[in-house]
């Protein structure tokens, strides 16, 4: 689930934390960010099973409904279409999903069933829904393509929801896009009700959970060092005058440089350097690419570069 970069976001967060807060625990620290990490997790479910409950509150309001003393002809037959989408079933029914809500212990929606019923009310009197429960096809692929849409045009970009996943953890803001992405991926990847549908994997392999901490550890206990490889390559700038952001970047960057033989220079320096344009002030990027094009070529002078493999420079 996670990518190579968000992890960069992710560790390049704590070292923000760690200097905010003037902490030097380390083990502390690193607890904490790999929480944060375990918790996107958490936003994925919540996520994707927030389309599990709103076919359910649909279903139990068209249930209620027919059941009236007074029922309307329309209450008493009512369009299914959409409590019978193959998509939504096929979520409903997956046992994947079910037993990662189950072990992770994912109650929002049952804690907070007013934001299913406001999302299900968005999603009514939308056009695509109305578009949706009056075509009289009924395939797979219609399914889909409405639950995809009604995800990424109504679901995902809600305000109130944002609102509500930014309070319950503050982390999220910056994990909300990734899952996003990660699920509107996944439904569209299905076939079939017969399909394959897994929860994927925080981490892609071992290797990159071992990054997460050996990029943390070593940026944090080379602080002085790195610092030192920068610092008078700025002559026109105070240390004091750099944005606290854009040391943490240069830091972390010269770290893989030097300390990670495996990362090609080159994807070191657009990976950082995208971090600095979304993370950072207008100018950053430019600023810490003259330094870190400059570090590099001193380094390969100086023959400081150790990489492996091809291609790595």
């Amino acid at each position: 689930m996670l990518n190579r970069r968000h992890i960069r976001v992710k560790v390049m967060q704590s070292i923000y934390a760690m200097h905010q807060n003037n902490s030097d625990n380390m083990e502390k620290e690193e607890k904490f960010l790999f929480q944060s990490i375990e918790n996107v997790q958490d936003l994925y479910l919540i996520m994707l099973s927030a389309l599990v409950e709103i076919r359910k509150a649909e279903e139990d309001f068209i249930e209620k409904s027919s059941k009236k003393h007074l029922a309307t002809k329309e209450e008493r037959n009512p369009n299914r279409k959409f409590i019978q989408n193959k998509v939504l079933q096929f979520l409903d029914e997956n046992n994947s999903l079910s037993v990662a809500i189950e072990e992770r212990k994912i109650t929002n929606w049952k804690n907070n069933d007013d934001y299913i019923l406001l999302l299900l009310e968005e999603i009514k009197k939308s056009e695509l829904y109305e578009n949706y429960m009056s075509n009289s096809v009924n395939d797979f692929e219609q399914d889909k393509q409405f639950v995809v849409s009604m995800f990424s045009e109504i679901i995902a970009p809600n305000e109130k929801l944002y609102d509500y996943l930014e309070d319950y953890k503050i982390t999220w803001v910056d994990d909300i896009p990734l899952v996003n992405t990660m699920i509107v991926k996944q439904l569209k990847q299905i076939r079939s009700a017969n399909d394959d549908f897994f929860v994927p994997k925080l981490f892609k392999d071992a290797d990159d959970k071992e990054y997460v901490r050996n990029l943390f550890r070593k940026t944090v206990l080379n602080n002085t060092e790195l610092a030192k490889e920068f610092i008078d390559k700025t002559p026109n700038w105070d240390a004091e005058r750099i944005a606290e952001i854009d040391t943490i970047i240069l830091k972390m960057a010269i770290c893989e440089f030097l300390k990670f033989p495996s990362i090609p220079v080159k994807v070191t320096i657009n990976e950082y350097l995208e971090l600095a344009k979304e993370y950072s002030t207008p100018k950053s990027s430019i600023f810490i690419n003259g330094i870190l094009d400059n570090l590099v070529k001193e380094y390969q002078k100086e023959n400081k570069l150790i990489k492996t493999g091809r291609g790595l420079m």
